[in-house]
C-alpha cells in the first residue's frame, strides 16, 4: 500500500506544499469586498478621471469629507425607520463611548460640513466628491459591502435652473463615458403643501386595500406610502396603476417649477421620459426626483441584471432643518463607480509612451538618469532593466511602447561612449503615429535643450552618440 503524503510528511521524505499551508493561513478578503486591479482598475480609474474632467467643465469644488461621522447625522437624515439605518450601517462604539458610522452615502456627510463649516458665505455652492461608502447588504452584481460612488451636489439655489445644471451635468457624464442606451427618468414630488396632499390621498387608497399588500407594503403604509409605488411585488401591482397621481395635488408653484426644469432639458437637449412611480419616500425630498436606466433590450441594461439604476437624485430641500440647521435649498445625484464602470467596456491597460532598455547592467545609471530627464518633460516612461539583454527587450515589446530607447555601451581605444537608438514602435500601428511624433518631438528636447545635441532631426531609428561627461548633464 503507497503511504499517505502525510505519513511522508511526518518521516521527511517530501518537503512540505508551502503554497497550501499559507492559503489555509493567509486571511480572505471581507465578503462584499474587493480588489481591484488590471482592466478593472483601468475601467474604474477613467470613470474618475471622466468625473473629475466634467465637474471642473462645470465648475463644481472639489470636496472631502471623513469616512465615518456620528451616528446621528445619517440616522436624523436618513430616518430611523429606513432599511439602511436599521439594517445596513456599519455602526460601532469609539473609546470614547461615541457611536460612530461608516458613511452610507455622501449627502448627510455633507450637509453636516455645510453647516459646521460656514460654508454658507458660498452659497449657492457647487460640489463634488467621490469615494468609497458601506453598507452592510446582500453583496449581488454590482452591489458590495464597500462600494464607491461619484456625488455632486448644489446646495443654497432653490431656482429650477439648478436642478438642469446637475441633470445636464449628469448626461453629458454618461456621453463622456461612452454609455449608450439611458434614459432619464423624472417626476416631480411638488412641494411641502402638494407632498402632504398626496401622501394622505396614498394613505387613504391603500388603506382600503391592506390586506392584500405586501408584508413590506403594509409596514411602509404605516411610515413610509410613498414607497409602496416603486414596489416589485406582484401582489402589490394590481392597486398601484390606479393609485392617486401627484399630478392631482400639484401647485400652481409646484407645477411652474416642474415645468422650467422638463423646459430647461429641452432646451439642452437632454432625452427624458415622465415616471410617475418614481418617488422618494423621506419627507424632506422636494419637487425633482431622477433617476438614468438603460433602455430596455440596451447592452447597458444587459450588463447591469436586475441593478438597472446608473445614477440617481433629486432635490432634498428639507435635510439641513432635519440636522438642525436653517430652512436651505438643496439638490443633488450620486452614480455607483462600479455600475459605471461595468457599462464602459474593457480599456486596455495603456503602455508607455517610452521604454528605455539598458543593454547591461552597467548603463542602468544612464536609463534611469534619461528616463528622469523624459520624465520632466511629461513623457511617461519605464525602465526594462531585468534579466539578459533579451529578455529585457522581450518585457519591453510586451507592454506596448510607442518608443524604443536602447542603450548600448561601446568602447573604443582610450575611451568610451554611450550609444542610444531611439526606435519607434511599429507595433502600435497607425492610430499611434500622430502620439508617436508627439513623443519623439519630447526626446529632441531632452537631446537639443539639454544635451545641447545639435543638427538632430531624429528620424526612425536615429542613434545618438554620448560621452560619459555628456551624460552628467541630465542631472541637471
Amino acid at each position: 500500500m503507497r503511504p499517505s503524503r502525510a505519513a511522508l510528511l511526518r518521516q521527511g521524505a517530501v518537503a512540505p506544499n508551502r503554497t497550501n499551508e499559507m492559503s489555509k493561513n493567509t486571511p480572505k478578503a471581507i465578503r462584499g469586498t474587493q480588489d481591484i486591479f488590471g482592466a478593472d482598475a483601468e475601467d474604474f480609474a477613467f470613470v474618475v478621471e471622466t468625473f473629475e474632467r466634467v465637474r471642473r467643465l462645470f465648475r463644481f469644488r472639489r470636496i472631502e469629507m471623513p469616512v465615518f461621522e456620528k451616528t446621528e447625522v445619517f440616522a436624523r437624515s436618513l430616518g430611523e425607520t429606513t432599511d439602511v439605518v436599521s439594517k445596513e450601517m456599519y455602526s460601532f462604539e469609539d473609546r470614547g463611548g461615541d457611536s460612530l458610522t461608516l458613511r452610507p452615502e455622501f449627502t448627510a456627510g455633507i450637509a453636516r460640513a455645510f453647516l459646521t463649516n460656514g460654508w454658507q458665505q458660498h452659497a449657492p455652492l457647487k460640489v463634488a466628491t467621490h469615494g468609497p461608502l458601506f453598507r452592510y447588504e446582500r453583496p449581488q452584481k454590482g452591489r458590495y459591502r464597500q462600494f464607491h460612488q461619484i456625488d455632486a451636489e448644489i446646495i443654497g439655489a432653490a431656482e429650477p435652473q439648478a436642478d438642469v445644471e446637475l441633470l445636464c451635468m449628469a448626461d453629458q457624464l454618461l456621453k463622456e463615458l461612452g454609455i449608450k442606451g439611458v434614459t432619464l427618468h423624472l417626476n416631480t414630488l411638488g412641494d411641502g403643501s402638494s407632498r402632504e396632499a398626496w401622501r394622505a390621498a396614498l394613505v387613504d387608497y391603500f388603506s382600503a386595500v391592506k390586506g392584500d399588500l405586501s408584508e413590506d407594503s403594509q409596514e411602509r403604509l404605516e411610515k413610509n406610502p410613498l414607497r409602496i409605488l416603486d414596489s416589485k411585488d406582484r401582489r402589490d401591482k394590481p392597486f398601484l396603476a390606479d393609485a392617486p397621481k401627484i399630478d392631482d395635488f400639484l401647485s400652481d408653484e409646484a407645477r411652474a417649477f416642474f415645468k422650467a426644469v422638463t423646459d430647461g432639458l429641452d432646451a439642452a437637449g437632454v432625452k427624458w421620459k415622465r415616471a410617475e412611480a418614481l418617488v422618494r419616500g423621506l419627507d424632506y425630498y422636494r419637487h425633482t426626483a431622477f433617476e438614468f436606466i438603460p433602455d430596455e433590450g440596451s447592452a447597458a441594461a444587459d450588463a447591469l441584471g436586475s441593478q438597472s439604476t446608473i445614477l440617481g437624485g433629486g432635490r432634498y430641500d428639507g435635510l439641513m432643518e432635519s440636522l438642525g440647521g436653517p430652512a436651505t435649498p438643496a439638490v443633488g445625484w450620486a452614480a455607483g463607480i462600479e455600475r459605471l464602470a461595468m457599462l464602459v467596456g474593457e480599456r486596455e491597460e495603456a503602455g508607455p509612451a517610452i521604454a528605455i532598455v539598458p543593454e547591461v547592467d552597467d548603463d542602468f545609471g544612464l536609463a534611469t538618469l534619461l528616463s528622469a530627464a523624459l520624465r520632466r518633460q511629461a513623457l511617461n516612461t519605464e525602465v526594462f532593466a531585468t534579466g539578459s539583454a533579451r529578455k529585457r527587450f522581450g518585457k519591453a515589446m510586451k507592454a506596448l511602447p510607442a518608443v524604443f530607447i536602447i542603450i548600448n555601451r561601446q568602447k573604443v581605444v582610450n575611451s568610451e561612449y554611450f550609444e542610444i537608438l531611439t526606435k519607434p514602435n511599429d507595433r502600435r500601428g497607425a492610430l499611434h503615429e500622430v502620439l508617436r511624433d508627439e513623443i519623439l518631438d519630447g526626446i529632441r528636447t531632452v537631446f537639443t535643450e539639454r544635451l545641447k545635441v545639435s543638427s538632430m532631426n531624429m528620424p526612425y531609428g536615429s542613434i545618438i552618440q554620448l560621452k560619459p561627461e555628456e551624460v552628467l548633464v541630465l542631472t541637471k
